[in-house]
């Protein structure tokens, strides 16, 4: 099947973009994907609101630099990620969906007064032992040069059978515990995570999944506490990185939920070719996110 483009003349306001998302807010149940939507979803002319921006330096703590953080353009494809989603043949629900995996990579500084052109599509559905997989690719461009790329990875948990559930069991007694990544570095900050955080950042963001906003909209999806937002999580500790080189790549794999509220170890270390780094349990080595950043 063609790829079918939809283009925006800029980019979609939240507000009107859920409002046509009335049936994400109840849960589709256990459905089961074969194929993802073949589409890509684009703005031509995307102009950076500075004031969206400066709230989004603050909260995350970037400094003003008149630079984009390497992080904000995943935020930007956030209102055409939703419409994508709101689709009737896209197949899962849109709240409830866990942050599995993101990797953003910029090829040169790019700055605030840039207008750029933007594309979000689907890949990559696969399997999960908790349900099902895929990926939201994006890509930012000015003129014809491509100046951004990030894949962000998510989850839709599903439910399995009893059957299902015994195999996984006896499949597990039979394999050695995975490995948690253990904390490996300096430690340069304690991160103190505000109760609140997933409403600031939802606002900020766009992102106005369950999961993050209420302990009890939170519990509805299978958690005990509201969750903080991944890519916040991500933002926090590249902000406190200030001599990154003009074009580098970072990735995260998203292990455990950073409940509300809640303190966190940032751990980071210099290697060849760039940095790795991490959150972790206050008082544990309990891996909450661990990701690593290389020079390009």
């Amino acid at each position: 099947m063609s790829e079918k483009e939809q283009l925006f003349k800029e980019l979609p306001k939240v507000h009107t973009t859920y409002a046509n998302v009335i049936k994400s807010l109840i849960p589709l149940g256990d459905n089961h994907a074969n194929s993802l939507p073949d589409v890509v979803y684009g703005v031509e002319k995307l102009v950076i609101d500075e004031s969206n921006l400066q709230d989004y330096r603050n909260i995350c703590g970037f400094v003003d630099d008149g630079r984009v953080p390497a992080t904000y353009f995943a935020v930007l494809s956030q209102t055409l990620q939703m419409n994508i989603m709101a689709k009737e043949d896209f197949p899962f629900a849109m709240l409830g969906l866990v942050h599995l995996y993101n990797k953003v990579v910029q090829y040169r500084p790019i700055f605030d007064s840039e207008i750029a052109s933007m594309s979000v599509s689907l890949g990559n559905l696969s399997a999960h032992d908790k349900g099902q997989q895929f990926d939201f690719v994006t890509e930012v461009k000015v003129g014809d040069e491509l100046v951004w790329q990030g894949v962000s990875t998510y989850l839709s948990r599903q439910k399995k059978s009893k059957e299902e559930r015994e195999r996984q069991r006896q499949l597990r007694q039979n394999q050695p515990p995975a490995d948690t990544p253990a904390p490996v570095g300096k430690l340069l900050e304690i991160i103190d995570v505000a109760e609140d955080i997933g409403r600031r950042y939802a606002f900020v963001s766009g992102d106005f999944n369950l999961i993050h906003l209420h302990p009890l909209s939170a519990k509805a999806f299978g958690f005990p506490r509201a969750i903080a937002h991944g890519m916040w999580s991500k933002a926090r500790c590249l902000s406190q990185f200030h001599e990154l080189p003009k074009a580098y790549s970072a990735e995260v794999w998203f292990h455990a939920p950073i409940f509300l509220p809640s303190k966190v170890r940032f751990i980071s270390k210099n290697t060849d070719n760039g940095k790795t780094f991490g959150l972790y349990g206050e008082h544990n080595n309990k891996a909450h996110m661990t990701g690593s950043i290389s020079y390009l």
